[in-house]
């Protein structure tokens, strides 16, 4: 595989942080990431997703070590949206990337794919990247994932031009939070095949595609299809963050 494809590694920290814990697992990844001058020429992007609260602090903390921060969600809506965080917020803020349509906020606060559509072309518009989390809901089938990946990601877009503009995050949900991430023979071939049949939609290249779902140290050798891997709670040490960004360098 061209080592330009692993070029996505980074990590969410949910709701699992307080305050002060962000800021020292922050500084953490900066140091860690500043410690790896060739993961740039490399072209490989760290990325962390934190706590809105200290998206200010991140950016000023993980942007001057080549960390790319991103937000864990964004609003369709603008003006009188009580509580919510508009995309255009986010952008001027300096924020690049945006996670969108991940499995919890699809169960827990009923995103339908209507919703992550909106939620999808906003960001886009506001000239974010969203961070399309896509996935089936049980395993065993990689032609059937591919189908329903692919679908989520058409309807998520609405214009297939645009789907050069979002990275897709494929997390299988029956993988979410296991105790081990899904295997990497069912990876590859879903991951190949998502590209496959993107490519053909769009008529050039795919977008890149990273994989999520009790992703850690160790994965990425064995998936050699992903552009990346979207790291889980493995990487709340920011250690194993730093196992992950040299196990791309060296792929």
């Amino acid at each position: 595989m061209p080592a330009e494809r692993a070029r996505w590694i980074g990590t969410s920290t949910k709701m699992y942080f307080g305050y002060q814990q962000h800021f020292d697992w922050m500084s953490a990844v900066a140091r860690i990431v500043e410690e790896r001058p060739a993961l740039a020429e490399a072209g490989i992007t760290p990325f962390v997703i934190p706590s809105f609260p200290v998206l200010e602090s991140a950016l000023r903390i993980l942007g001057p070590a080549g960390v790319t921060v991103g937000a864990q969600a964004v609003s369709q809506d603008e003006g009188a949206a009580t509580g919510e965080v508009g995309a255009g917020l986010l952008a001027e803020m300096g924020v690049r990337l945006v996670e969108i349509g991940h499995a919890e906020r699809r169960a827990r606060y009923g995103e339908t794919d209507a919703v992550v559509a909106a939620k999808t072309r906003v960001a886009i518009a506001a000239g974010l990247t969203p961070l399309l989390c896509v996935g089936e809901a049980e395993g065993g089938d990689p032609e059937g994932a591919v189908r329903t990946v692919v679908d989520q990601c058409v309807a998520a877009v609405g214009d297939a031009a645009l789907l050069d503009r979002i990275v897709v995050a494929y997390e299988p949900v029956w993988a979410i939070g296991a105790p081990a991430p899904a295997g990497a023979d069912h990876v590859n071939a879903v991951v190949a095949g998502i590209r496959s049949s993107l490519t053909e939609l769009i008529g050039g290249p795919a977008p890149a595609i990273v994989y999520g779902g009790s992703a850690g140290p160790g994965l990425l050798a064995t998936v050699p299809e992903v552009d990346g891997l979207f790291l889980g709670r493995f990487a709340h040490d920011p250690a194993n963050f730093g196992r992950v960004l040299d196990e791309a360098l060296a792929r």
